[in-house]
């Protein structure tokens, strides 16, 4: 039978084999050697997603879900703000997909064979925004000291803005931007 003495924080086996130390013991004995340096965290580059509508280009948040759909069939709402697209139905769930061309008055494009509609969020809170090609992973952000000027409709839902080869990514909160939305709608 084991028998184990915490007084000493040694463990002892009764046919007297090796003694053992307590892990706690064996790691309070532990010396890093003059030469190394303990690091407390590791710094890991943070991998960000980008869409761009027009000339912008958005960053999409880390712990927010999203996909891409192409879609063929919206449908429109009579009487719906002209930013607000209408309707699709994905897995059973209505997502309202909205124009971000029209609410910031940029022009469309009509090279864009198939609609790319990027649904943010998932169930209730599902929204989607049309968007010019597939989001791409983006690397290496510069941030900018200062958050460059934009549409007033922007504005408080942008918290940063990086910069990577000549583009700016504004960090984009989907969620407060598309609340406020609702809320424009409703008035």
């Amino acid at each position: 039978m084991d028998n184990l003495n915490t007084d000493q924080e040694v463990c002892v086996d009764a046919t007297n084999e090796p003694e053992w130390m307590l892990p706690s013991a064996a790691l309070g004995r532990f010396e890093m050697p003059a030469d190394k340096v303990i690091v407390s965290a590791v710094e890991r580059e943070i991998l960000r997603y980008g869409f761009r509508i027009g000339t912008y280009g958005m960053l999409i948040k880390p712990e927010s879900g999203s996909e891409v759909l192409q879609m063929a069939t919206i449908a429109t709402l009579p009487g719906a703000p002209y930013w607000l697209q209408g309707l699709i139905n994905l897995r059973g769930n209505l997502i309202p997909i909205f124009d971000l061309k029209h609410l910031l008055c940029m022009e469309h494009s009509s090279t864009q064979e198939k609609l790319l509609v990027l649904v943010f969020d998932q169930g209730e809170k599902a929204v989607g925004v049309l968007i010019d090609g597939f989001p791409k992973p983006i690397s290496e952000l510069k941030k900018l000291p200062a958050i460059p000027p934009q549409p007033a409709v922007l504005k408080q839902h942008v918290s940063a803005a990086y910069v990577k080869e000549d583009q700016i990514w504004l960090d984009f909160d989907h969620a407060t931007f598309f609340d406020e939305l609702v809320r424009l709608g409703e008035e």
